[in-house]
């Protein structure tokens, strides 16, 4: 009970304060970003994948069909080019992807970032829904771990990756950084997730809402220096991301955490799991893991390990 007080004041505290004068400056400058006219043409681009979207809204509600969304490994629909690509990273492309939606929402949102991945090569991919009524990131993220060692367990894969839109990438960042997640995630893409709050979350009075503000315990626990941390990130924000306030606040600088902040311009939130540039982005990312350009084996396979 004195915890949970705790915790309210901490909140009620941070509601009270002035922003400081970085966060005020952050805000003034996504507003700036959405004035332009290329945010005008994105935004219209969101309103018709938010209408898309709610029509394929009911049947993202079903439970996610077991087992891996994909094509194995036949090649004859493939382009010439992505043939060689895929013969030349078999290993990356037959690992398992886990797609992982955001706040009130299912795995429909990434209709079309799955048929993108798959006419990329990637063979493995895999979704799960969550309940917006569960109260805490950390319960979440629990259950996070449970769907990644029945992937792990089914493919045969000690690692996979993760892509993960809004709240799922918190999620997926307490997992990987809080619950020993790195041990089993090989890369982590997230695409809108407010990694250090979002101001909106002050608007909806959930308990889920209230962890997700700026400086709340939960972002203070989830910011902490993640030493040795084995999972790498790659982390998608927009300047006009109307979900994050500030905008900058979906970027992660983590210590302890390897990070690629990709920045994205005029793109709304909904729209970030559906541009074509933003899949390609994710499947040069799953493929090409060093500095280098050449594709690195990016996971072990059990039946490979000694």
């Amino acid at each position: 009970m004195a915890l949970q007080k705790a915790s309210e004041n901490a909140d009620a505290s941070s509601e009270a304060a002035p922003a400081p004068p970085s966060l005020r400056s952050g805000v003034c400058q996504q507003l700036r970003a959405m004035a332009t006219l290329q945010a005008a043409a994105f935004a219209a681009v969101e309103v018709v994948w938010a209408s898309t979207h709610i029509s394929l809204y009911p049947f993202g509600a079903r439970r996610p069909r077991r087992g891996p969304v994909g094509q194995g490994y036949r090649i004859e629909h493939l382009s010439p080019l992505q043939r060689g690509m895929f013969v030349s990273g078999v290993t990356e492309l037959g690992t398992p992807i886990l797609l992982l939606h955001g706040l009130a929402d299912n795995h429909s949102i990434f209709a079309l970032l799955r048929r993108g991945l798959l006419r990329r090569g990637f063979s493995q991919i895999f979704a799960m829904n969550y309940s917006a009524r569960t109260k805490d990131v950390r319960t979440l993220a629990v259950q996070l771990a449970e769907e990644i060692e029945a992937i792990a367990q089914e493919t045969g894969y000690e690692r996979i990756h993760v892509v993960a839109h809004s709240l799922g990438g918190v999620i997926g960042r307490y997992y990987v950084t809080r619950l020993g997640g790195d041990e089993r995630v090989h890369t982590l893409v997230t695409l809108g997730a407010p990694h250090t709050g979002t101001l909106l979350a002050h608007v909806a009075p959930t308990p889920l809402a209230r962890q997700l503000r700026p400086a709340s315990p939960l972002m203070r626990e989830l910011n902490q220096p993640a030493p040795g941390c084995r999972t790498r990130v790659v982390a998608f924000w927009s300047d006009t991301d109307e979900a994050v306030v500030p905008a900058v606040n979906a970027s992660l600088e983590q210590e302890g955490v390897a990070t690629t902040n990709v920045r994205l311009r005029g793109v709304g939130h909904i729209s970030l799991p559906i541009l074509p540039s933003v899949v390609h982005r994710i499947a040069r990312s799953l493929t090409q893991l060093d500095s280098g350009g050449d594709p690195t084996a990016s996971v072990t396979h059990l039946a490979l390990s000694t």
